[in-house]
């Protein structure tokens, strides 16, 4: 007997991404508003882009995200990965416990305490040091911190499905353990670092709180800024702003995808080659 899929199930399928999308979609019309009021159509027009591209707080913010996530993601990645190989390759080492909590830590952390932790670290670093002053530089900090737990726990699951015996067999050929790692089992990992690096630069452009915290003068990443805008109402071209990143994501995602299916088939078919 063919198993049915329950018309409930799709029911509240179809809720849910309802729920999630249309909202989207009515963003994507009304940022084609002439009207600057959401709540009133004043016909099709482009304006609130051609405003948005002429808008440098938006623009300036925008870079200065999107430099501020590159760094943190190629940093956390290879915070998180060490950490990761520490868990899973050295089963018993002082301090393990301890490094163990810390990982777990901020990702049930509110980051409104995080943020204010933060805060107080580094207003005692610039008392006692002189360093660092608030701005570009404490928020790389801040998002390396949480950003490393996510890597470290992504990149610990799948080292402990990764081969260990290929490793060792390079090493038996005479490669050091650093080239073997590099060699067998990095390739291994790959879609893990790839997926921590992208979730990491997500959660870097997307932070609000934390960032709020610890920036400084001159230092508005695009998340404040569009917050401070829409404190004073909601306003169309950061509607635009909005599509567009949304129209980008979608892209993204459809070619990771499609990236990750032809990676997927061409498994399979070496796979298959090889048990014939």
């Amino acid at each position: 007997m063919q198993n049915r899929i329950s018309p409930l199930l799709i029911s509240i399928l179809a809720i849910g991404i309802a729920v999630l999308y249309i909202p989207m979609l009515v963003l994507i019309v009304y940022s084609f508003n002439a009207s600057a009021l959401v709540s009133v159509w004043g016909g099709f027009s482009t304006g609130w882009y051609t405003q948005l591209v002429h808008n440098d707080q938006i623009l300036d913010a925008a870079w200065l995200s999107l430099k501020i996530g590159v760094i943190v993601a190629t940093g956390s990645v290879i915070l998180g990965t060490l950490a990761a190989i520490a868990l899973v390759r050295f089963k018993a080492f002082r301090g393990r416990l301890l490094l163990t909590g810390m990982v777990n830590a901020p990702l049930v952390m509110p980051e409104i305490v995080t943020g204010i932790t933060q805060l107080l670290l580094f207003v005692s670093m610039l008392h006692f040091f002189g360093w660092p002053h608030r701005g570009i530089t404490t928020i790389v900090i801040a998002h390396i911190a949480f950003c490393s737990a996510y890597v470290t726990i992504t990149v610990q699951s799948r080292l402990h499905g990764a081969d260990r015996s290929l490793e060792e067999a390079a090493m038996d050929l005479g490669s050091g353990p650093v080239r073997a790692f590099i060699d067998t089992t990095l390739p291994a990992i790959m879609p893990a670092l790839a997926s921590s690096w992208l979730l990491s630069f997500t959660l870097s452009l997307d932070d609000l709180v934390i960032s709020s915290f610890v920036s400084g003068p001159g230092a508005s990443t695009l998340p404040m800024v569009i917050f401070s805008k829409v404190k004073l109402g909601v306003s169309p071209d950061v509607n635009a702003l909005a599509s567009l990143i949304i129209g980008a994501v979608g892209i993204c995602v459809l070619c990771a995808g499609y990236l990750m299916r032809r990676t997927e088939r061409r498994r399979v078919l070496d796979a298959q080659m090889a048990e014939r």
